[in-house]
């Protein structure tokens, strides 16, 4: 149960999976500052996300071991990686912003990352043929309860079609990518992450470039230090550290699964809200983080445990 490409075993991959998660949840608060300091828009700022995650990964590419690289691969699978997660990366965000924007964030996170586990838990029986099992079962209900619970537990929100729509479209790029990346990192298929992150940002600043255009690349603000300090966080440790972590993990790991744990994301981001922006901590912030952490440790148990299964397994036919 480790990758054959990589040598990463399930436990490490977890890891990985689960600093990710925490790591994207603090975009959300940097944003949220950004926004405060300046007119930058959720489209600008997803640009220049990135855009500036290109460039720390192409300054770190020729400083990796050779050995990262791992073996070359057929031509056409490595577009398929490069255009599929790209385009992936690009039609998660936008729509999600979009989404944001017609009808709120409450209802945009909720039905995005809500819908995200049961398209790819359908996504990955239908073209890999993974199970989730009874727990995996109980651990994505209990997941997107937990979801509901600390997305839609404060504040009303009003429910437009559209909205709804465009979240469900970002839903499925987000499906897109971790469906794409599990099956190409069956039997040995799996590449890179800096490169394939790096190629992934690429093509996602192209095609968000001509919407960031219209907002308006260059913020004003009386705060310029401040935001910049922001956005290169933003590049460096929500963008180019966790999307390589995540790609790396996530062609291990049961596609399904890392769905789950990517729920970690509005965990951190609750944490953050309440500690460093003294937003209210609320009933309903507390028990979905509750419910989120307990399915997130309920599958990573559930998948380290059968990786332990499958080595003994191995050991005794070897």
């Amino acid at each position: 149960m480790s990758n054959p490409a990589l040598g990463l075993p399930v436990g490490r991959s977890l890891i990985y999976l689960i600093v990710a998660g925490v790591a994207w949840g603090t975009a959300g608060a940097a944003a949220s500052l950004i926004f405060a300091a300046s007119d930058m828009g959720p489209l600008a700022l997803s640009f220049w996300r990135c855009a500036g995650g290109l460039v720390l990964l192409l300054a770190v590419l020729p400083l990796r071991p050779r050995r990262a690289a791992g073996a070359p691969q057929p031509r056409g699978r490595r577009l398929l990686r490069i255009l599929g997660t790209g385009l992936g990366l690009t039609v998660f965000q936008s729509a999600y912003f979009a989404a944001v924007e017609v009808t709120g964030l409450a209802v945009g996170t909720v039905v995005t990352l809500g819908a995200g586990p049961v398209f790819i838990a359908a996504g990955a029986r239908l073209t890999m043929g993974e199970r989730l099992g009874r727990g995996g079962f109980v651990a994505v209900a209990g997941a997107l309860a937990g979801l509901v619970v600390l997305v839609l537990g404060g504040d009303g929100a009003t429910v437009r079609p559209a909205g709804v729509a465009l979240a469900l479209l970002s839903a499925a790029g987000y499906a897109a990518i971790t469906l794409l990346t599990r099956w190409l990192g069956r039997d040995g298929g799996a590449a890179d992450p800096l490169a394939t992150s790096a190629w992934a940002f690429g093509v996602g600043a192209l095609g968000l470039l001509p919407m960031a255009a219209v907002e308006g690349f260059v913020p004003h603000t009386g705060q310029a230090v401040q935001v910049v300090t922001l956005l290169v966080y933003v590049a460096a440790v929500p963008t180019a550290l966790a999307y390589a972590l995540y790609f790396a993990g996530a062609a291990v790991v049961r596609a399904a699964t890392v769905s789950v744990i990517m729920l970690l994301e509005p965990v951190s981001a609750a944490v953050i809200a309440v500690t460093v922006l003294r937003e209210r901590l609320t009933a309903a912030t507390a028990a979905g983080t509750l419910l989120l952490l307990t399915a997130v440790a309920g599958l990573a148990y559930a998948e380290a445990r059968g990786a332990a299964r499958a080595r003994r397994r191995a050991l005794v036919t070897g």
